[in-house]
């Protein structure tokens, strides 16, 4: 296992149209001065997104047309595996994601292979209501029964993990909406991949637009569902069958 202090970890911050936040959520993680490397994949902007991460000191990668978070994660894991990293962790450009809790989340590490950083383990005050609720119930009570540890914020996009997440991800790592979040981890719970979270305090939006709306969130329900039903009916990872253990 590499040592904490010698890691090296890649700070992946997918972004579309968020040239609002995206110059000061670099710095903030610039300004932890704990050696992270930040890499922001511009998510077919049309704004200066590109530009400003730039300016910030984050190495930018630019997708022709926006692909989602999923595609945009795709390609951060494939920069991250070519680079030799030991570690990657999820933080998004609006700012929600606290840099300063990078370190504690990355901690999970240490006994698992994939960390999330959870809004709904007895800190901060993120609330959610209706559907959306009753979807992130309903996943948790599922998702912690097939990782057989207690999880209660699975579609958190604050998230690490390590070579064995990074080679999973590489196999598989859905593009599809709510896939990133939901299909990835069962898939990796699936592959053999252990699972903790971590409490953390969500922010609010730094400024930009939300992308949820109320249409949105009426239809969370029924779409999570779906994603749950595919993901746990996916075969196993060829990762778990050929390697096993890493």
């Amino acid at each position: 296992m590499v040592s904490p202090k010698t890691r090296r970890v890649l700070v992946i911050m997918p972004a579309w149209n968020e040239g609002a936040t995206v110059g000061t959520t670099v710095t903030e993680v610039m300004n932890l001065n704990e050696g992270y490397d930040v890499l922001v994949v511009d998510d077919g902007s049309k704004d200066a997104t590109a530009k400003v991460a730039a300016a910030a000191g984050a190495t930018v990668l630019r997708l022709p047309f926006n692909m989602g978070v999923g595609g945009a994660m795709r390609t951060g894991f494939k920069y991250a595996d070519r680079k030799g990293y030991d570690a990657v962790i999820q933080v998004d450009a609006d700012g929600q994601h606290d840099p300063r809790d990078i370190a504690t989340v990355l901690g999970g590490l240490e006994t698992a292979d994939i960390a999330i950083g959870a809004r709904f383990a007895d800190k901060g005050d993120y609330k959610v209501s209706g559907p959306r609720q009753w979807a992130m119930v309903f996943l948790a009570a599922v998702i912690s029964r097939l990782a057989r540890t207690k999880l209660t914020d699975v579609t958190s996009g604050f998230r690490a993990g390590n070579k064995r997440a990074i080679a999973q991800y590489l196999d598989h790592y859905p593009a599809e909406y709510l896939g990133d979040t939901i299909d990835s981890l069962v898939v990796a719970i699936k592959s053999g991949c252990r699972v903790t979270q971590i409490p953390v305090a969500m922010r609010p939006r730094q400024g930009g637009t939300p992308s949820h709306n109320p249409a949105k969130s009426a239809i969370y329900l029924l779409r999570s569902v779906f994603a749950l039903l595919f993901a746990v009916t996916r075969s196993r990872s060829k990762i778990a069958v050929q390697e096993g253990t890493l």
